[in-house]
C-alpha cells in the first residue's frame, strides 16, 4: 500500500511539473486570451458574489503599448525588474527588516510573482498558494524574456473593478486606444495597480493623485524610456 502510494504521488508530481512545463512555456509564444484572476472575477459576477461583476479585457501586443505605460508600471511596482531573477531579495529583506522592527509585514512581490500569480492561481496568503507562485515565477523568468513577462503582465493586470489590461483601461478611462496615452495617463493608471478596486482612475483620490507623482518622478530617475533598453 505503501508503495503505491509513493508511486501515485510521484506520478501525480510529474504530471505537475510537466503540465506546468508545458503550460508556461507555451505562452511564450501564445497571447493568453485571459487569467485566473479574470475567471474568478467573471465566476463571481455569474454566481452573484460580486453584483454585476464581468470583465472588460483586449490584448494588445508589446509594439503597440507606450514605452511611458511599461515604465510607468516599473517604477511604481518594480523598479528593480531588469536586474532581478524573479525574486527582489533587497526588497525582502527590507520587509523582513520592517516586520522585525515592529512594523506590518508587508509583500515584497515582483512583476514576475503578480504575472504568475495573476495568470494561473488565486488571490490568499496561504502557503500552498505561496509555493505554487515561488514554482511558476522560477518557470516564467527561466522560459520568457524580461519583455515577454512585462507585455503579460501589462495584458492581464487589473486596473479597475472589472477592467483588466492597459488595453481595456486606456478605452474605459480614457477613451482612447492604449498608444495615444501619455505619460500623464500610464502614471495614474499605474498609481491604482496597489488596490485597483479600491483606488479608482476615473475619481483618483488625493492620494492617487499624489501616488502619481511620485511615479512620474521615479520614471524620469530610472531614465524613461530608455530603461526599458535594460531588459
Amino acid at each position: 500500500m505503501l508503495r503505491k502510494l509513493l508511486r501515485w504521488t510521484g506520478w501525480l508530481a510529474g504530471g505537475f511539473l510537466a503540465l506546468s512545463l508545458v503550460s508556461v512555456g507555451a505562452l511564450r509564444w501564445l497571447d493568453p486570451p485571459t487569467s485566473s484572476f479574470m475567471l474568478q472575477h467573471w465566476l463571481a459576477g455569474k454566481l452573484g458574489l460580486i453584483e454585476g461583476a464581468h470583465v472588460r479585457h483586449e490584448w494588445v501586443d508589446w509594439s503597440r503599448i507606450p514605452p511611458e505605460m511599461a515604465v510607468a508600471v516599473m517604477a511604481a511596482e518594480d523598479q528593480r525588474f531588469p536586474q532581478h531573477r524573479g525574486f527582489d531579495l533587497v526588497e525582502i529583506r527590507r520587509a523582513l527588516e520592517r516586520f522585525e522592527s515592529g512594523g506590518r509585514l508587508r509583500g515584497a512581490s515582483t512583476i514576475s510573482q503578480q504575472t504568475a500569480k495573476n495568470l494561473f492561481l488565486w488571490s490568499g496568503r496561504d502557503y500552498v498558494r505561496k509555493g505554487l507562485e515561488v514554482w511558476l515565477t522560477f518557470l516564467v523568468e527561466t522560459l520568457w524574456s524580461k519583455q515577454r513577462i512585462l507585455e503579460v503582465y501589462l495584458n492581464i493586470a487589473q486596473f479597475g473593478p472589472d477592467t483588466f489590461g492597459v488595453g481595456a483601461a486606456s478605452w474605459q478611462y480614457f477613451d482612447r486606444p492604449v498608444q495615444a496615452i501619455g505619460t500623464g495617463q500610464a502614471s495614474l493608471l499605474a498609481a491604482v495597480l496597489p488596490n485597483p478596486v479600491r483606488y479608482r482612475v476615473d475619481r483618483p483620490s488625493a492620494w492617487v493623485l499624489k501616488r502619481a507623482d511620485w511615479i512620474r518622478q521615479q520614471m524620469a530617475n530610472l531614465g524613461g524610456a530608455s530603461y526599458l533598453d535594460r531588459l
